[in-house]
């Protein structure tokens, strides 16, 4: 097994969207570049703090084990996010399955994009609907923070983001919450 490490803080942002169509075809005409188009499963395990999931991403021989800290708050919010990626993860998947309560599981289609340093999702998200997601990996300094809110600010303004869309939490919480 095979074992890559990453840690960064993020500020990121989430939203209820309408139609992806129309953002879609925003980040078109803001030229941003199209990473690719994913079928994700998380898995997230219950945990005393933060967030922890295993995702697992259709047709790639890797997954990634993540633990994550955020916000709860709407608007751009930070987090801090471990990730472990695994080449061949079916040992420690199963581990996983042993040792922790699966809290739920997110089945998405997320279709990932790029623009300016800023990593744009549009999600479709089994039982509860589309949605838009910004990350954009930023210093630890407040000041760096405060810094990449305004950016992720401006863009939801360019793309036509509404202030009432925006979500607190995680589709796991959405999920919970919907008793899905």
């Amino acid at each position: 097994m095979k074992l890559e490490k990453s840690e960064s803080n993020l500020v990121e942002l989430k939203a209820r969207a309408k139609s992806l169509d129309d953002y879609r075809k925003k980040l078109q005409e803001l030229k941003a570049d199209h990473i690719g188009t994913f079928h994700q499963t998380d898995t997230y395990f219950e945990v005393p703090k933060g967030r922890l999931k295993l995702r697992e991403t259709e047709g790639i021989q890797k997954a990634q084990i993540v633990y994550y800290e955020r916000q709860d708050i709407p608007g751009p919010k930070t987090s801090r996010v471990f990730i472990l990626e695994l080449q061949g993860p079916e040992f420690f998947k199963d581990f996983l399955h042993k040792a922790l309560e699966t809290k739920i599981v997110v089945d998405k289609t997320r279709e990932v994009y790029r623009h300016q340093g800023t990593q744009i999702h549009l999600d479709e998200v089994k039982d509860l609907g589309t949605f838009i997601e910004f990350e954009r990996k930023t210093e630890g300094t407040p000041e760096a923070a405060s810094k990449d809110r305004e950016v992720l600010e401006d863009l939801m303004k360019t793309l036509g983001i509404k202030t009432e869309d925006l979500i607190r939490g995680s589709y796991s919480d959405l999920l919970s919450q919907s008793g899905k």
